[in-house]
């Protein structure tokens, strides 16, 4: 009997030839007939051929990038080694905190509290400003987030300068990184010099009342103070910006305050909530809650004479308008949200 021919290995998928018929070859009746018949391999126009250099050339590409990145990450380290980077009078470390600290906190931003902000346009692409807040959440993550908010997402990417309370400065480690951060004490002297250069400076005028309240006064704003934003947005003839911030009330829910262990640690409250102190660092996570950050229509000041910045009265109505704003906002966005969480 003659030898059965052999067809390679791979040459059709084993799909395809399953539904086939195969009969016996016509000019060789001598041949097995138990072998199968070669098939013409056919070309499926669905499933595009596979291109080689095509594959190598995105490969060498991807390793390419790799390669920047390490190199990159590589020179970065050599900068802060070597001590070549810049920082400014205040101790804003910008390379720094674009490529270590935005990187680390952009997760919260996107994927833990999915923030959503609305009315960027109401920032200035260039030149001062003065965006003021509401406060809230027992810890002052809503100001981390708000940098955040205006550095990925404004089109001139802008950096706010939080100011931020003296304790903030008294504590070894963080008063480091918020200088690193760009933050600076709160006070009349700081803000002018930041507004005078041109820069976006946030201001959250609740301070300790509203980041410390309890949680059933959640979105109640706390008195203003004195009103010292407003003159010193009057000085540098900046827009003020009102900003509403929803979401971080629920992150720490705090239900009650160990006055005795505040002054103890010599801090304005020791929250207790649901989890702190009860769970030990498990009940310093923040719940998951979903943010809003809007930025209203700035209010110009460009308008008033310099010896306005000493008139009581108009910077009462100036106050009241700000914080009338944001509690508006605050109540509409309440209203429309669907959840907490979602």
């Amino acid at each position: 009997m003659a030898d059965a021919k052999v067809i390679p290995f791979g040459e059709e998928p084993r799909s395809k030839r399953k539904g086939k018929r195969v009969g016996r070859p016509r000019t060789n009746r001598t041949q097995s007939s138990l072998a199968p018949v070669p098939q013409q391999r056919e070309e499926d126009p669905a499933v595009p051929e596979e291109d080689p250099a095509a594959e190598a050339e995105a490969a060498r590409e991807q390793g390419d990038g790799w390669d920047r990145r390490l190199a990159h990450g590589l020179n970065f380290l050599r900068r802060r080694i070597t001590g070549e980077y810049e920082v400014d009078d205040f101790g804003y470390d910008e390379e720094l905190a674009d490529q270590v600290v935005m990187s680390a906190l952009r997760p919260f931003y996107e994927k833990y509290f999915r923030v959503e902000v609305k009315g960027l346009e109401n920032i200035p692409d260039k030149g001062a400003a003065l965006v003021v807040a509401n406060h809230s959440g027992t810890l002052p993550v809503d100001g981390l987030m708000l940098q955040v908010a205006l550095h990925d997402h404004h089109p001139a990417g802008r950096h706010i300068r939080m100011l931020a309370a003296d304790l903030v400065f008294a504590l070894p480690v963080i008063n480091e990184i918020s200088r690193k951060l760009g933050h600076t004490l709160a006070c009349v002297e700081d803000a002018e010099k930041l507004l005078e250069r041109g820069e976006v400076v946030g201001v959250m005028p609740e301070g300790f009342k509203g980041i410390g309240k309890p949680f059933s006064e959640r979105y109640k704003l706390q008195r203003f103070g004195r009103g010292g934003f407003v003159s010193t947005a009057l000085r540098a003839g900046a827009p003020i910006v009102p900003c509403s911030i929803v979401g971080a009330e629920e992150i720490f829910p705090m239900v009650g305050n160990s006055r005795t262990m505040a002054r103890l640690l010599g801090i304005p409250y020791f929250p207790l909530t649901p989890t702190f102190p009860w769970l030990g660092p498990l009940g310093l996570v923040p719940l998951p809650t979903k943010w809003t950050i809007q930025f209203g229509e700035p209010i110009p000041t460009d308008g008033y004479s310099p010896e306005a910045a000493d008139d009581p009265m108009l910077m009462f109505n100036l106050t009241d308008q700000v914080r009338e704003t944001i509690q508006h906002t605050l109540y509409k966005q309440l209203v429309q949200r669907r959840s907490v969480f979602f």
